[in-house]
């Protein structure tokens, strides 16, 4: 099995490189560190590399890129992928900072990279917008949640923080709930992107830069139950559906296998489990019918 460590970045191609650019860079909160004629590649004020925008004849999501420890040899993880019948290549300079990537397919066909050493890439201009603080993590419809999740649990070590019924499975690979979540959907595509926010104020912050830009707020502000971050919705240009959330449960201690307690948890302790029924939202009304998302039959599954 190889360990991921952490969620990275995404790749994301764009029939509007130029609308989604000036999106994350006036809203989000990204800078440009390095871009060509055919993509142009955003960090944070971390100066951790984020996102990825290319060229492209139909906006989609094509790859996911996660890190594993340091050290790791590449070539070894190849021959890991190999043993599972999982055809893999190592690649060159895929991105800045990050001198080689193994590169693979998860079980819809979308691209997995993985790497073991990067150096930080400072922007090339200043930060505007909200200044995210990371991005936090990347949900997808997929046509079997379980047979995904099982994928990026085997191949990937990925845990199950929670279930919501049979129709979603959010995983974790670090302390955070969740950095991967599956929904069920009838083809594999996004389902939505989250970007973390600091607290509280960051959140008001956000709400009003979203109003004065006439971004519609499709859900929130609202505390959900799997997960228990705060949360608020809405569309970006290509139409997906982005999240900005702060207060995402903690499992600090994977032996003891609880989250870190809090006063508005609905177990004590509080475990992975499936959650069935509703409300499962801690406050906050449901969301807007424009969330398309979030359907009668998905209702209020985040």
């Amino acid at each position: 099995m190889i360990k991921v460590k952490r969620l990275r970045h995404v790749s994301f191609a764009s029939r509007s490189v130029e609308a989604q650019l000036d999106y994350y860079r006036s809203i989000i909160g990204l800078a440009v560190i390095g871009r060509d004629d055919r993509r142009v590649i955003l960090g944070t004020e971390s100066d951790e590399l984020t996102l990825v925008l290319e060229h492209g004849s139909a906006s989609r999501l094509t790859a996911i890129a996660c890190e594993v420890a340091p050290g790791l040899d590449l070539s070894d993880l190849q021959k890991s992928l190999a043993s599972l019948h999982i055809t893999s290549e190592i690649r060159s300079d895929t991105a800045p900072g990050i001198p080689k990537t193994l590169v693979f397919n998860d079980p819809d066909g979308l691209q997995i990279e993985l790497f073991s050493s990067w150096d930080f890439c400072k922007p090339v201009e200043p930060i505007r917008g909200l200044a995210v603080a990371k991005l936090g993590h990347v949900a997808l419809y997929t046509p079997d949640p379980e047979r995904t999740a099982k994928f990026f649990g085997d191949v990937l070590g990925f845990r199950v923080s929670d279930r919501i019924e049979e129709n979603f499975v959010f995983l974790r690979c670090g302390v955070e709930h969740h950095a991967m979540n599956f929904a069920r959907g009838a083809e594999a595509r996004i389902h939505h992107l989250a970007f973390e926010l600091r607290d509280a104020s960051h959140m008001h912050q956000a709400c009003d830069l979203l109003g004065r830009n006439k971004f519609q707020i499709l859900w929130g502000p609202v505390r959900h139950g799997p997960g228990h971050n705060v949360a608020v919705y809405h569309h970006n240009p290509d139409g997906y559906l982005i999240e900005l959330y702060y207060s995402m449960d903690l499992m600090l201690d994977e032996e003891l296998g609880y989250f870190e307690p809090r006063p508005w948890h609905h177990d004590r302790p509080q475990r992975p489990k499936t959650w069935v029924g509703l409300p499962r939202d801690v406050w906050g009304v449901g969301p807007a019918k424009e969330a398309s998302e979030f359907s009668p039959t998905m209702r209020g599954v985040k």
